[in-house]
């Protein structure tokens, strides 16, 4: 039997997030054919702690503020002493370390995914001039998670474009779907089964512009309709204090972190993401995957898995008007609101399984390892 192909993954963190869960699930689903090492920037995380509970060799290396050039010898030790055949780097800082430490270890080869992109999106001339001359070359292999992704590495960061690979992201599709008895399901998560719900997941941080979406939900005047929000961060009290301000705090509903997800989207009727820039949100995929039609911004790789009018309506970043429209439509016409819900779950389901996802990503372990997959 051929042994396991021995896989590093770094990252910055192993916190709650979409391209540590996919390291996550990369893990769990290749066990038996991959001897996987997860390697930390800067500290195990949430994520990284249940993986170790569960017996997965997780490092951290303690980054320090600045350029860190020790975490580069670091990596290439632990890497060189697990016998790591491929690393995996996702998101450019990770691979830039990587990328250092490949010069202390040169047998592995290296790949660099990249997720999603900064708003806005600008990197220094110093940075894509190391990025076309050094650290490309030094990539056996570029991917991305979706065309905008590949476009940013290319237009900003100044990688090769014909050589980038996109792996879509994908979600285990079969744990999502439509609810049963809705209205149950609504009273066993503490819910009012007579009222319907729009629900965003996602942290509480600038990126994910809540303010926006609070202020579109208000301005939409729906009567029977609450906001419901899971997730947590640094502008938590901030939008507490703007749903008071805009007169819709009783009808919002601050979830915090949450572990039951599946369950409320399924208890939801629209799925909402105001993000002023995004790659391949998994939590999009989810609510896709669920049935539910969704109001999105029409900004960075939002509308590759959202097309509007088919799956879910687009809307302009930042525009809390067209925000309001958008959810007006679905909640006054319930057929549009069943079509594109439909059309959303088929399209996760052909398209955007984790099982591809994943399988993808192996074979091409096994091209640069030399292995038969």
């Amino acid at each position: 039997m051929t042994r396991p192909l021995r896989v590093g993954f770094v990252v910055h963190v192993m916190q709650v997030a979409g391209a540590e869960v996919l390291v996550r699930e990369t893990v769990r689903r290749l066990a038996g054919r991959v001897t996987a090492s997860v390697f930390c920037l800067d500290a195990v995380g949430r994520i990284g702690e249940e993986m170790r509970a569960e017996g997965a060799d997780v490092t951290a290396f303690g980054r320090r503020p600045g350029r860190d050039w020790g975490v580069a010898r670091r990596l290439a030790a632990a890497a060189r002493a697990r016998g790591i055949e491929v690393v995996h780097a996702h998101q450019y800082t990770p691979f830039f370390y990587a990328a250092l430490a490949r010069g202390l270890n040169p047998h592995c080869r290296l790949i660099l995914t990249e997720h999603g992109r900064h708003y806005p999106d600008r990197v220094s001339p110093l940075r894509r001039a190391v990025n076309r001359l050094a650290l490309d070359r030094l990539a056996d292999a570029v991917t991305a998670c979706c065309h905008f992704s590949a476009e940013g590495l290319t237009k900003t960061d100044g990688f090769a474009g014909n050589r980038i690979e996109i792996v879509e992201n994908g979600i285990d599709v079969d744990r999502y779907g439509p609810a049963a008895d809705p209205a149950a399901l609504k009273a066993s998560l503490g819910l009012d089964p007579a009222r319907r719900y729009i629900v965003h997941v996602a942290r509480h941080h600038p990126v994910k512009d809540q303010a926006t979406l609070l202020r579109g939900f208000a301005a939409a005047g729906l009567p029977g309709v609450d906001l419901l929000m899971a997730g947590d961060g640094p502008l938590r009290e901030e939008l507490d204090a703007l749903a008071a301000q805009l007169h819709v705090r009783t009808r919002v509903k601050f979830l915090g972190i949450r572990t039951d997800v599946p369950d409320l989207m399924r208890a939801a009727d629209v799925f909402a993401l105001t993000s002023v820039s995004e790659a391949a949100s998994l939590t999009l995929l989810e609510a896709m995957a669920t049935g539910l039609p969704s109001v999105v911004t029409a900004v960075g790789g939002n509308p590759e898995l959202i097309r509007h009018d088919k799956e879910g309506l687009l809307f302009p970043r930042g525009d809390a008007a067209r925000c309001a429209d958008a959810f007006r439509r679905l909640f006054d016409d319930p057929a549009l609101a069943q079509r594109l819900g439909a059309a959303a779950r088929a399209r996760a389901q052909e398209r955007y399984r984790l099982d591809r996802t994943v399988d993808e990503y192996f074979r091409l372990y096994c091209r640069l390892a030399g292995r038969t997959p």
